[in-house]
């Protein structure tokens, strides 16, 4: 008997573009998936014997780098900031476009060069390595949320975080003074299960082919 074939996705904004991706490439949650009172994790697929768990997006690349999950969809900036040997991102689905971005309190920019610099992120690898190539120290503080108030509260004098519009930060009273990196939702796979599933493969191309079909249109 095979094992089963788990594929992660994250909560939130990528989720809701993927979904219909997933549609065509026959990942179909089963209808608890869409219930808003459901507690449950893992999901049935219509006519499938694939799992669905729904996770943070940082746990989507752990699970699937440690092979508790064969594949799964997860933003660009987290397949960056781990790093894992084991991941492998062979499809860029076009989705969840934004970008990750350094910012600061507006009219702080012309404060002159510094050597060493607080920052508030979630992403300490892709933060430290950024100033790094400037010569800088980043001392990163670790939040996992709210990063818009720790300028102004005196934690960090810089964030690194996603940003969209730019609204957010706007609405708090920083300015966006550069950008880390463009982001956009991947499909990601272990890399053993790529060689030794064929329904990982499979799956691969199925989405290669909607990806494409969608660029061709």
């Amino acid at each position: 008997m095979s094992k089963p074939f788990i594929f992660a996705v994250p909560k939130g904004r990528i989720l809701d573009e993927a979904l219909p991706m997933m549609a065509r490439a026959g990942v179909v949650p089963d209808a608890e998936f869409h219930d808003k009172n459901s507690r449950a994790l893992s999901f049935a697929c219509e006519d499938s014997d694939m799992r669905i768990i729904r996770v943070r997006a940082f746990d989507v690349a752990t699970f699937v780098a440690h092979g508790a999950a064969q594949a799964g969809i997860v933003g660009s900036d987290v397949v960056e900031e781990f790093a894992f040997s084991e991941l492998y991102a062979p499809v860029d689905l076009d989705i969840g476009h934004c970008r990750l971005s350094v910012a600061e309190p507006s009219g702080q920019q012309n404060a002159g060069p510094v050597s060493h610099l607080r920052v508030a992120s979630k992403y300490p690898n892709l933060t430290r390595r950024h100033f790094e190539k400037q010569g800088i120290q980043a001392e990163v503080v670790k939040l996992n949320g709210a990063m818009e108030l720790a300028p102004g509260l005196g934690l960090a004098s810089r964030i690194v975080d996603l940003v969209s519009t730019g609204r957010t930060l706007k609405d708090n009273g920083l300015e966006e003074t550069s950008v880390i990196l463009p982001v956009s939702a991947r499909l990601i796979v272990n890399r053993a299960a790529l060689k030794t599933d064929e329904r990982v493969a499979s799956l691969v191309d199925a989405f290669r082919a909607i990806v494409s079909g969608q660029k061709a249109a």
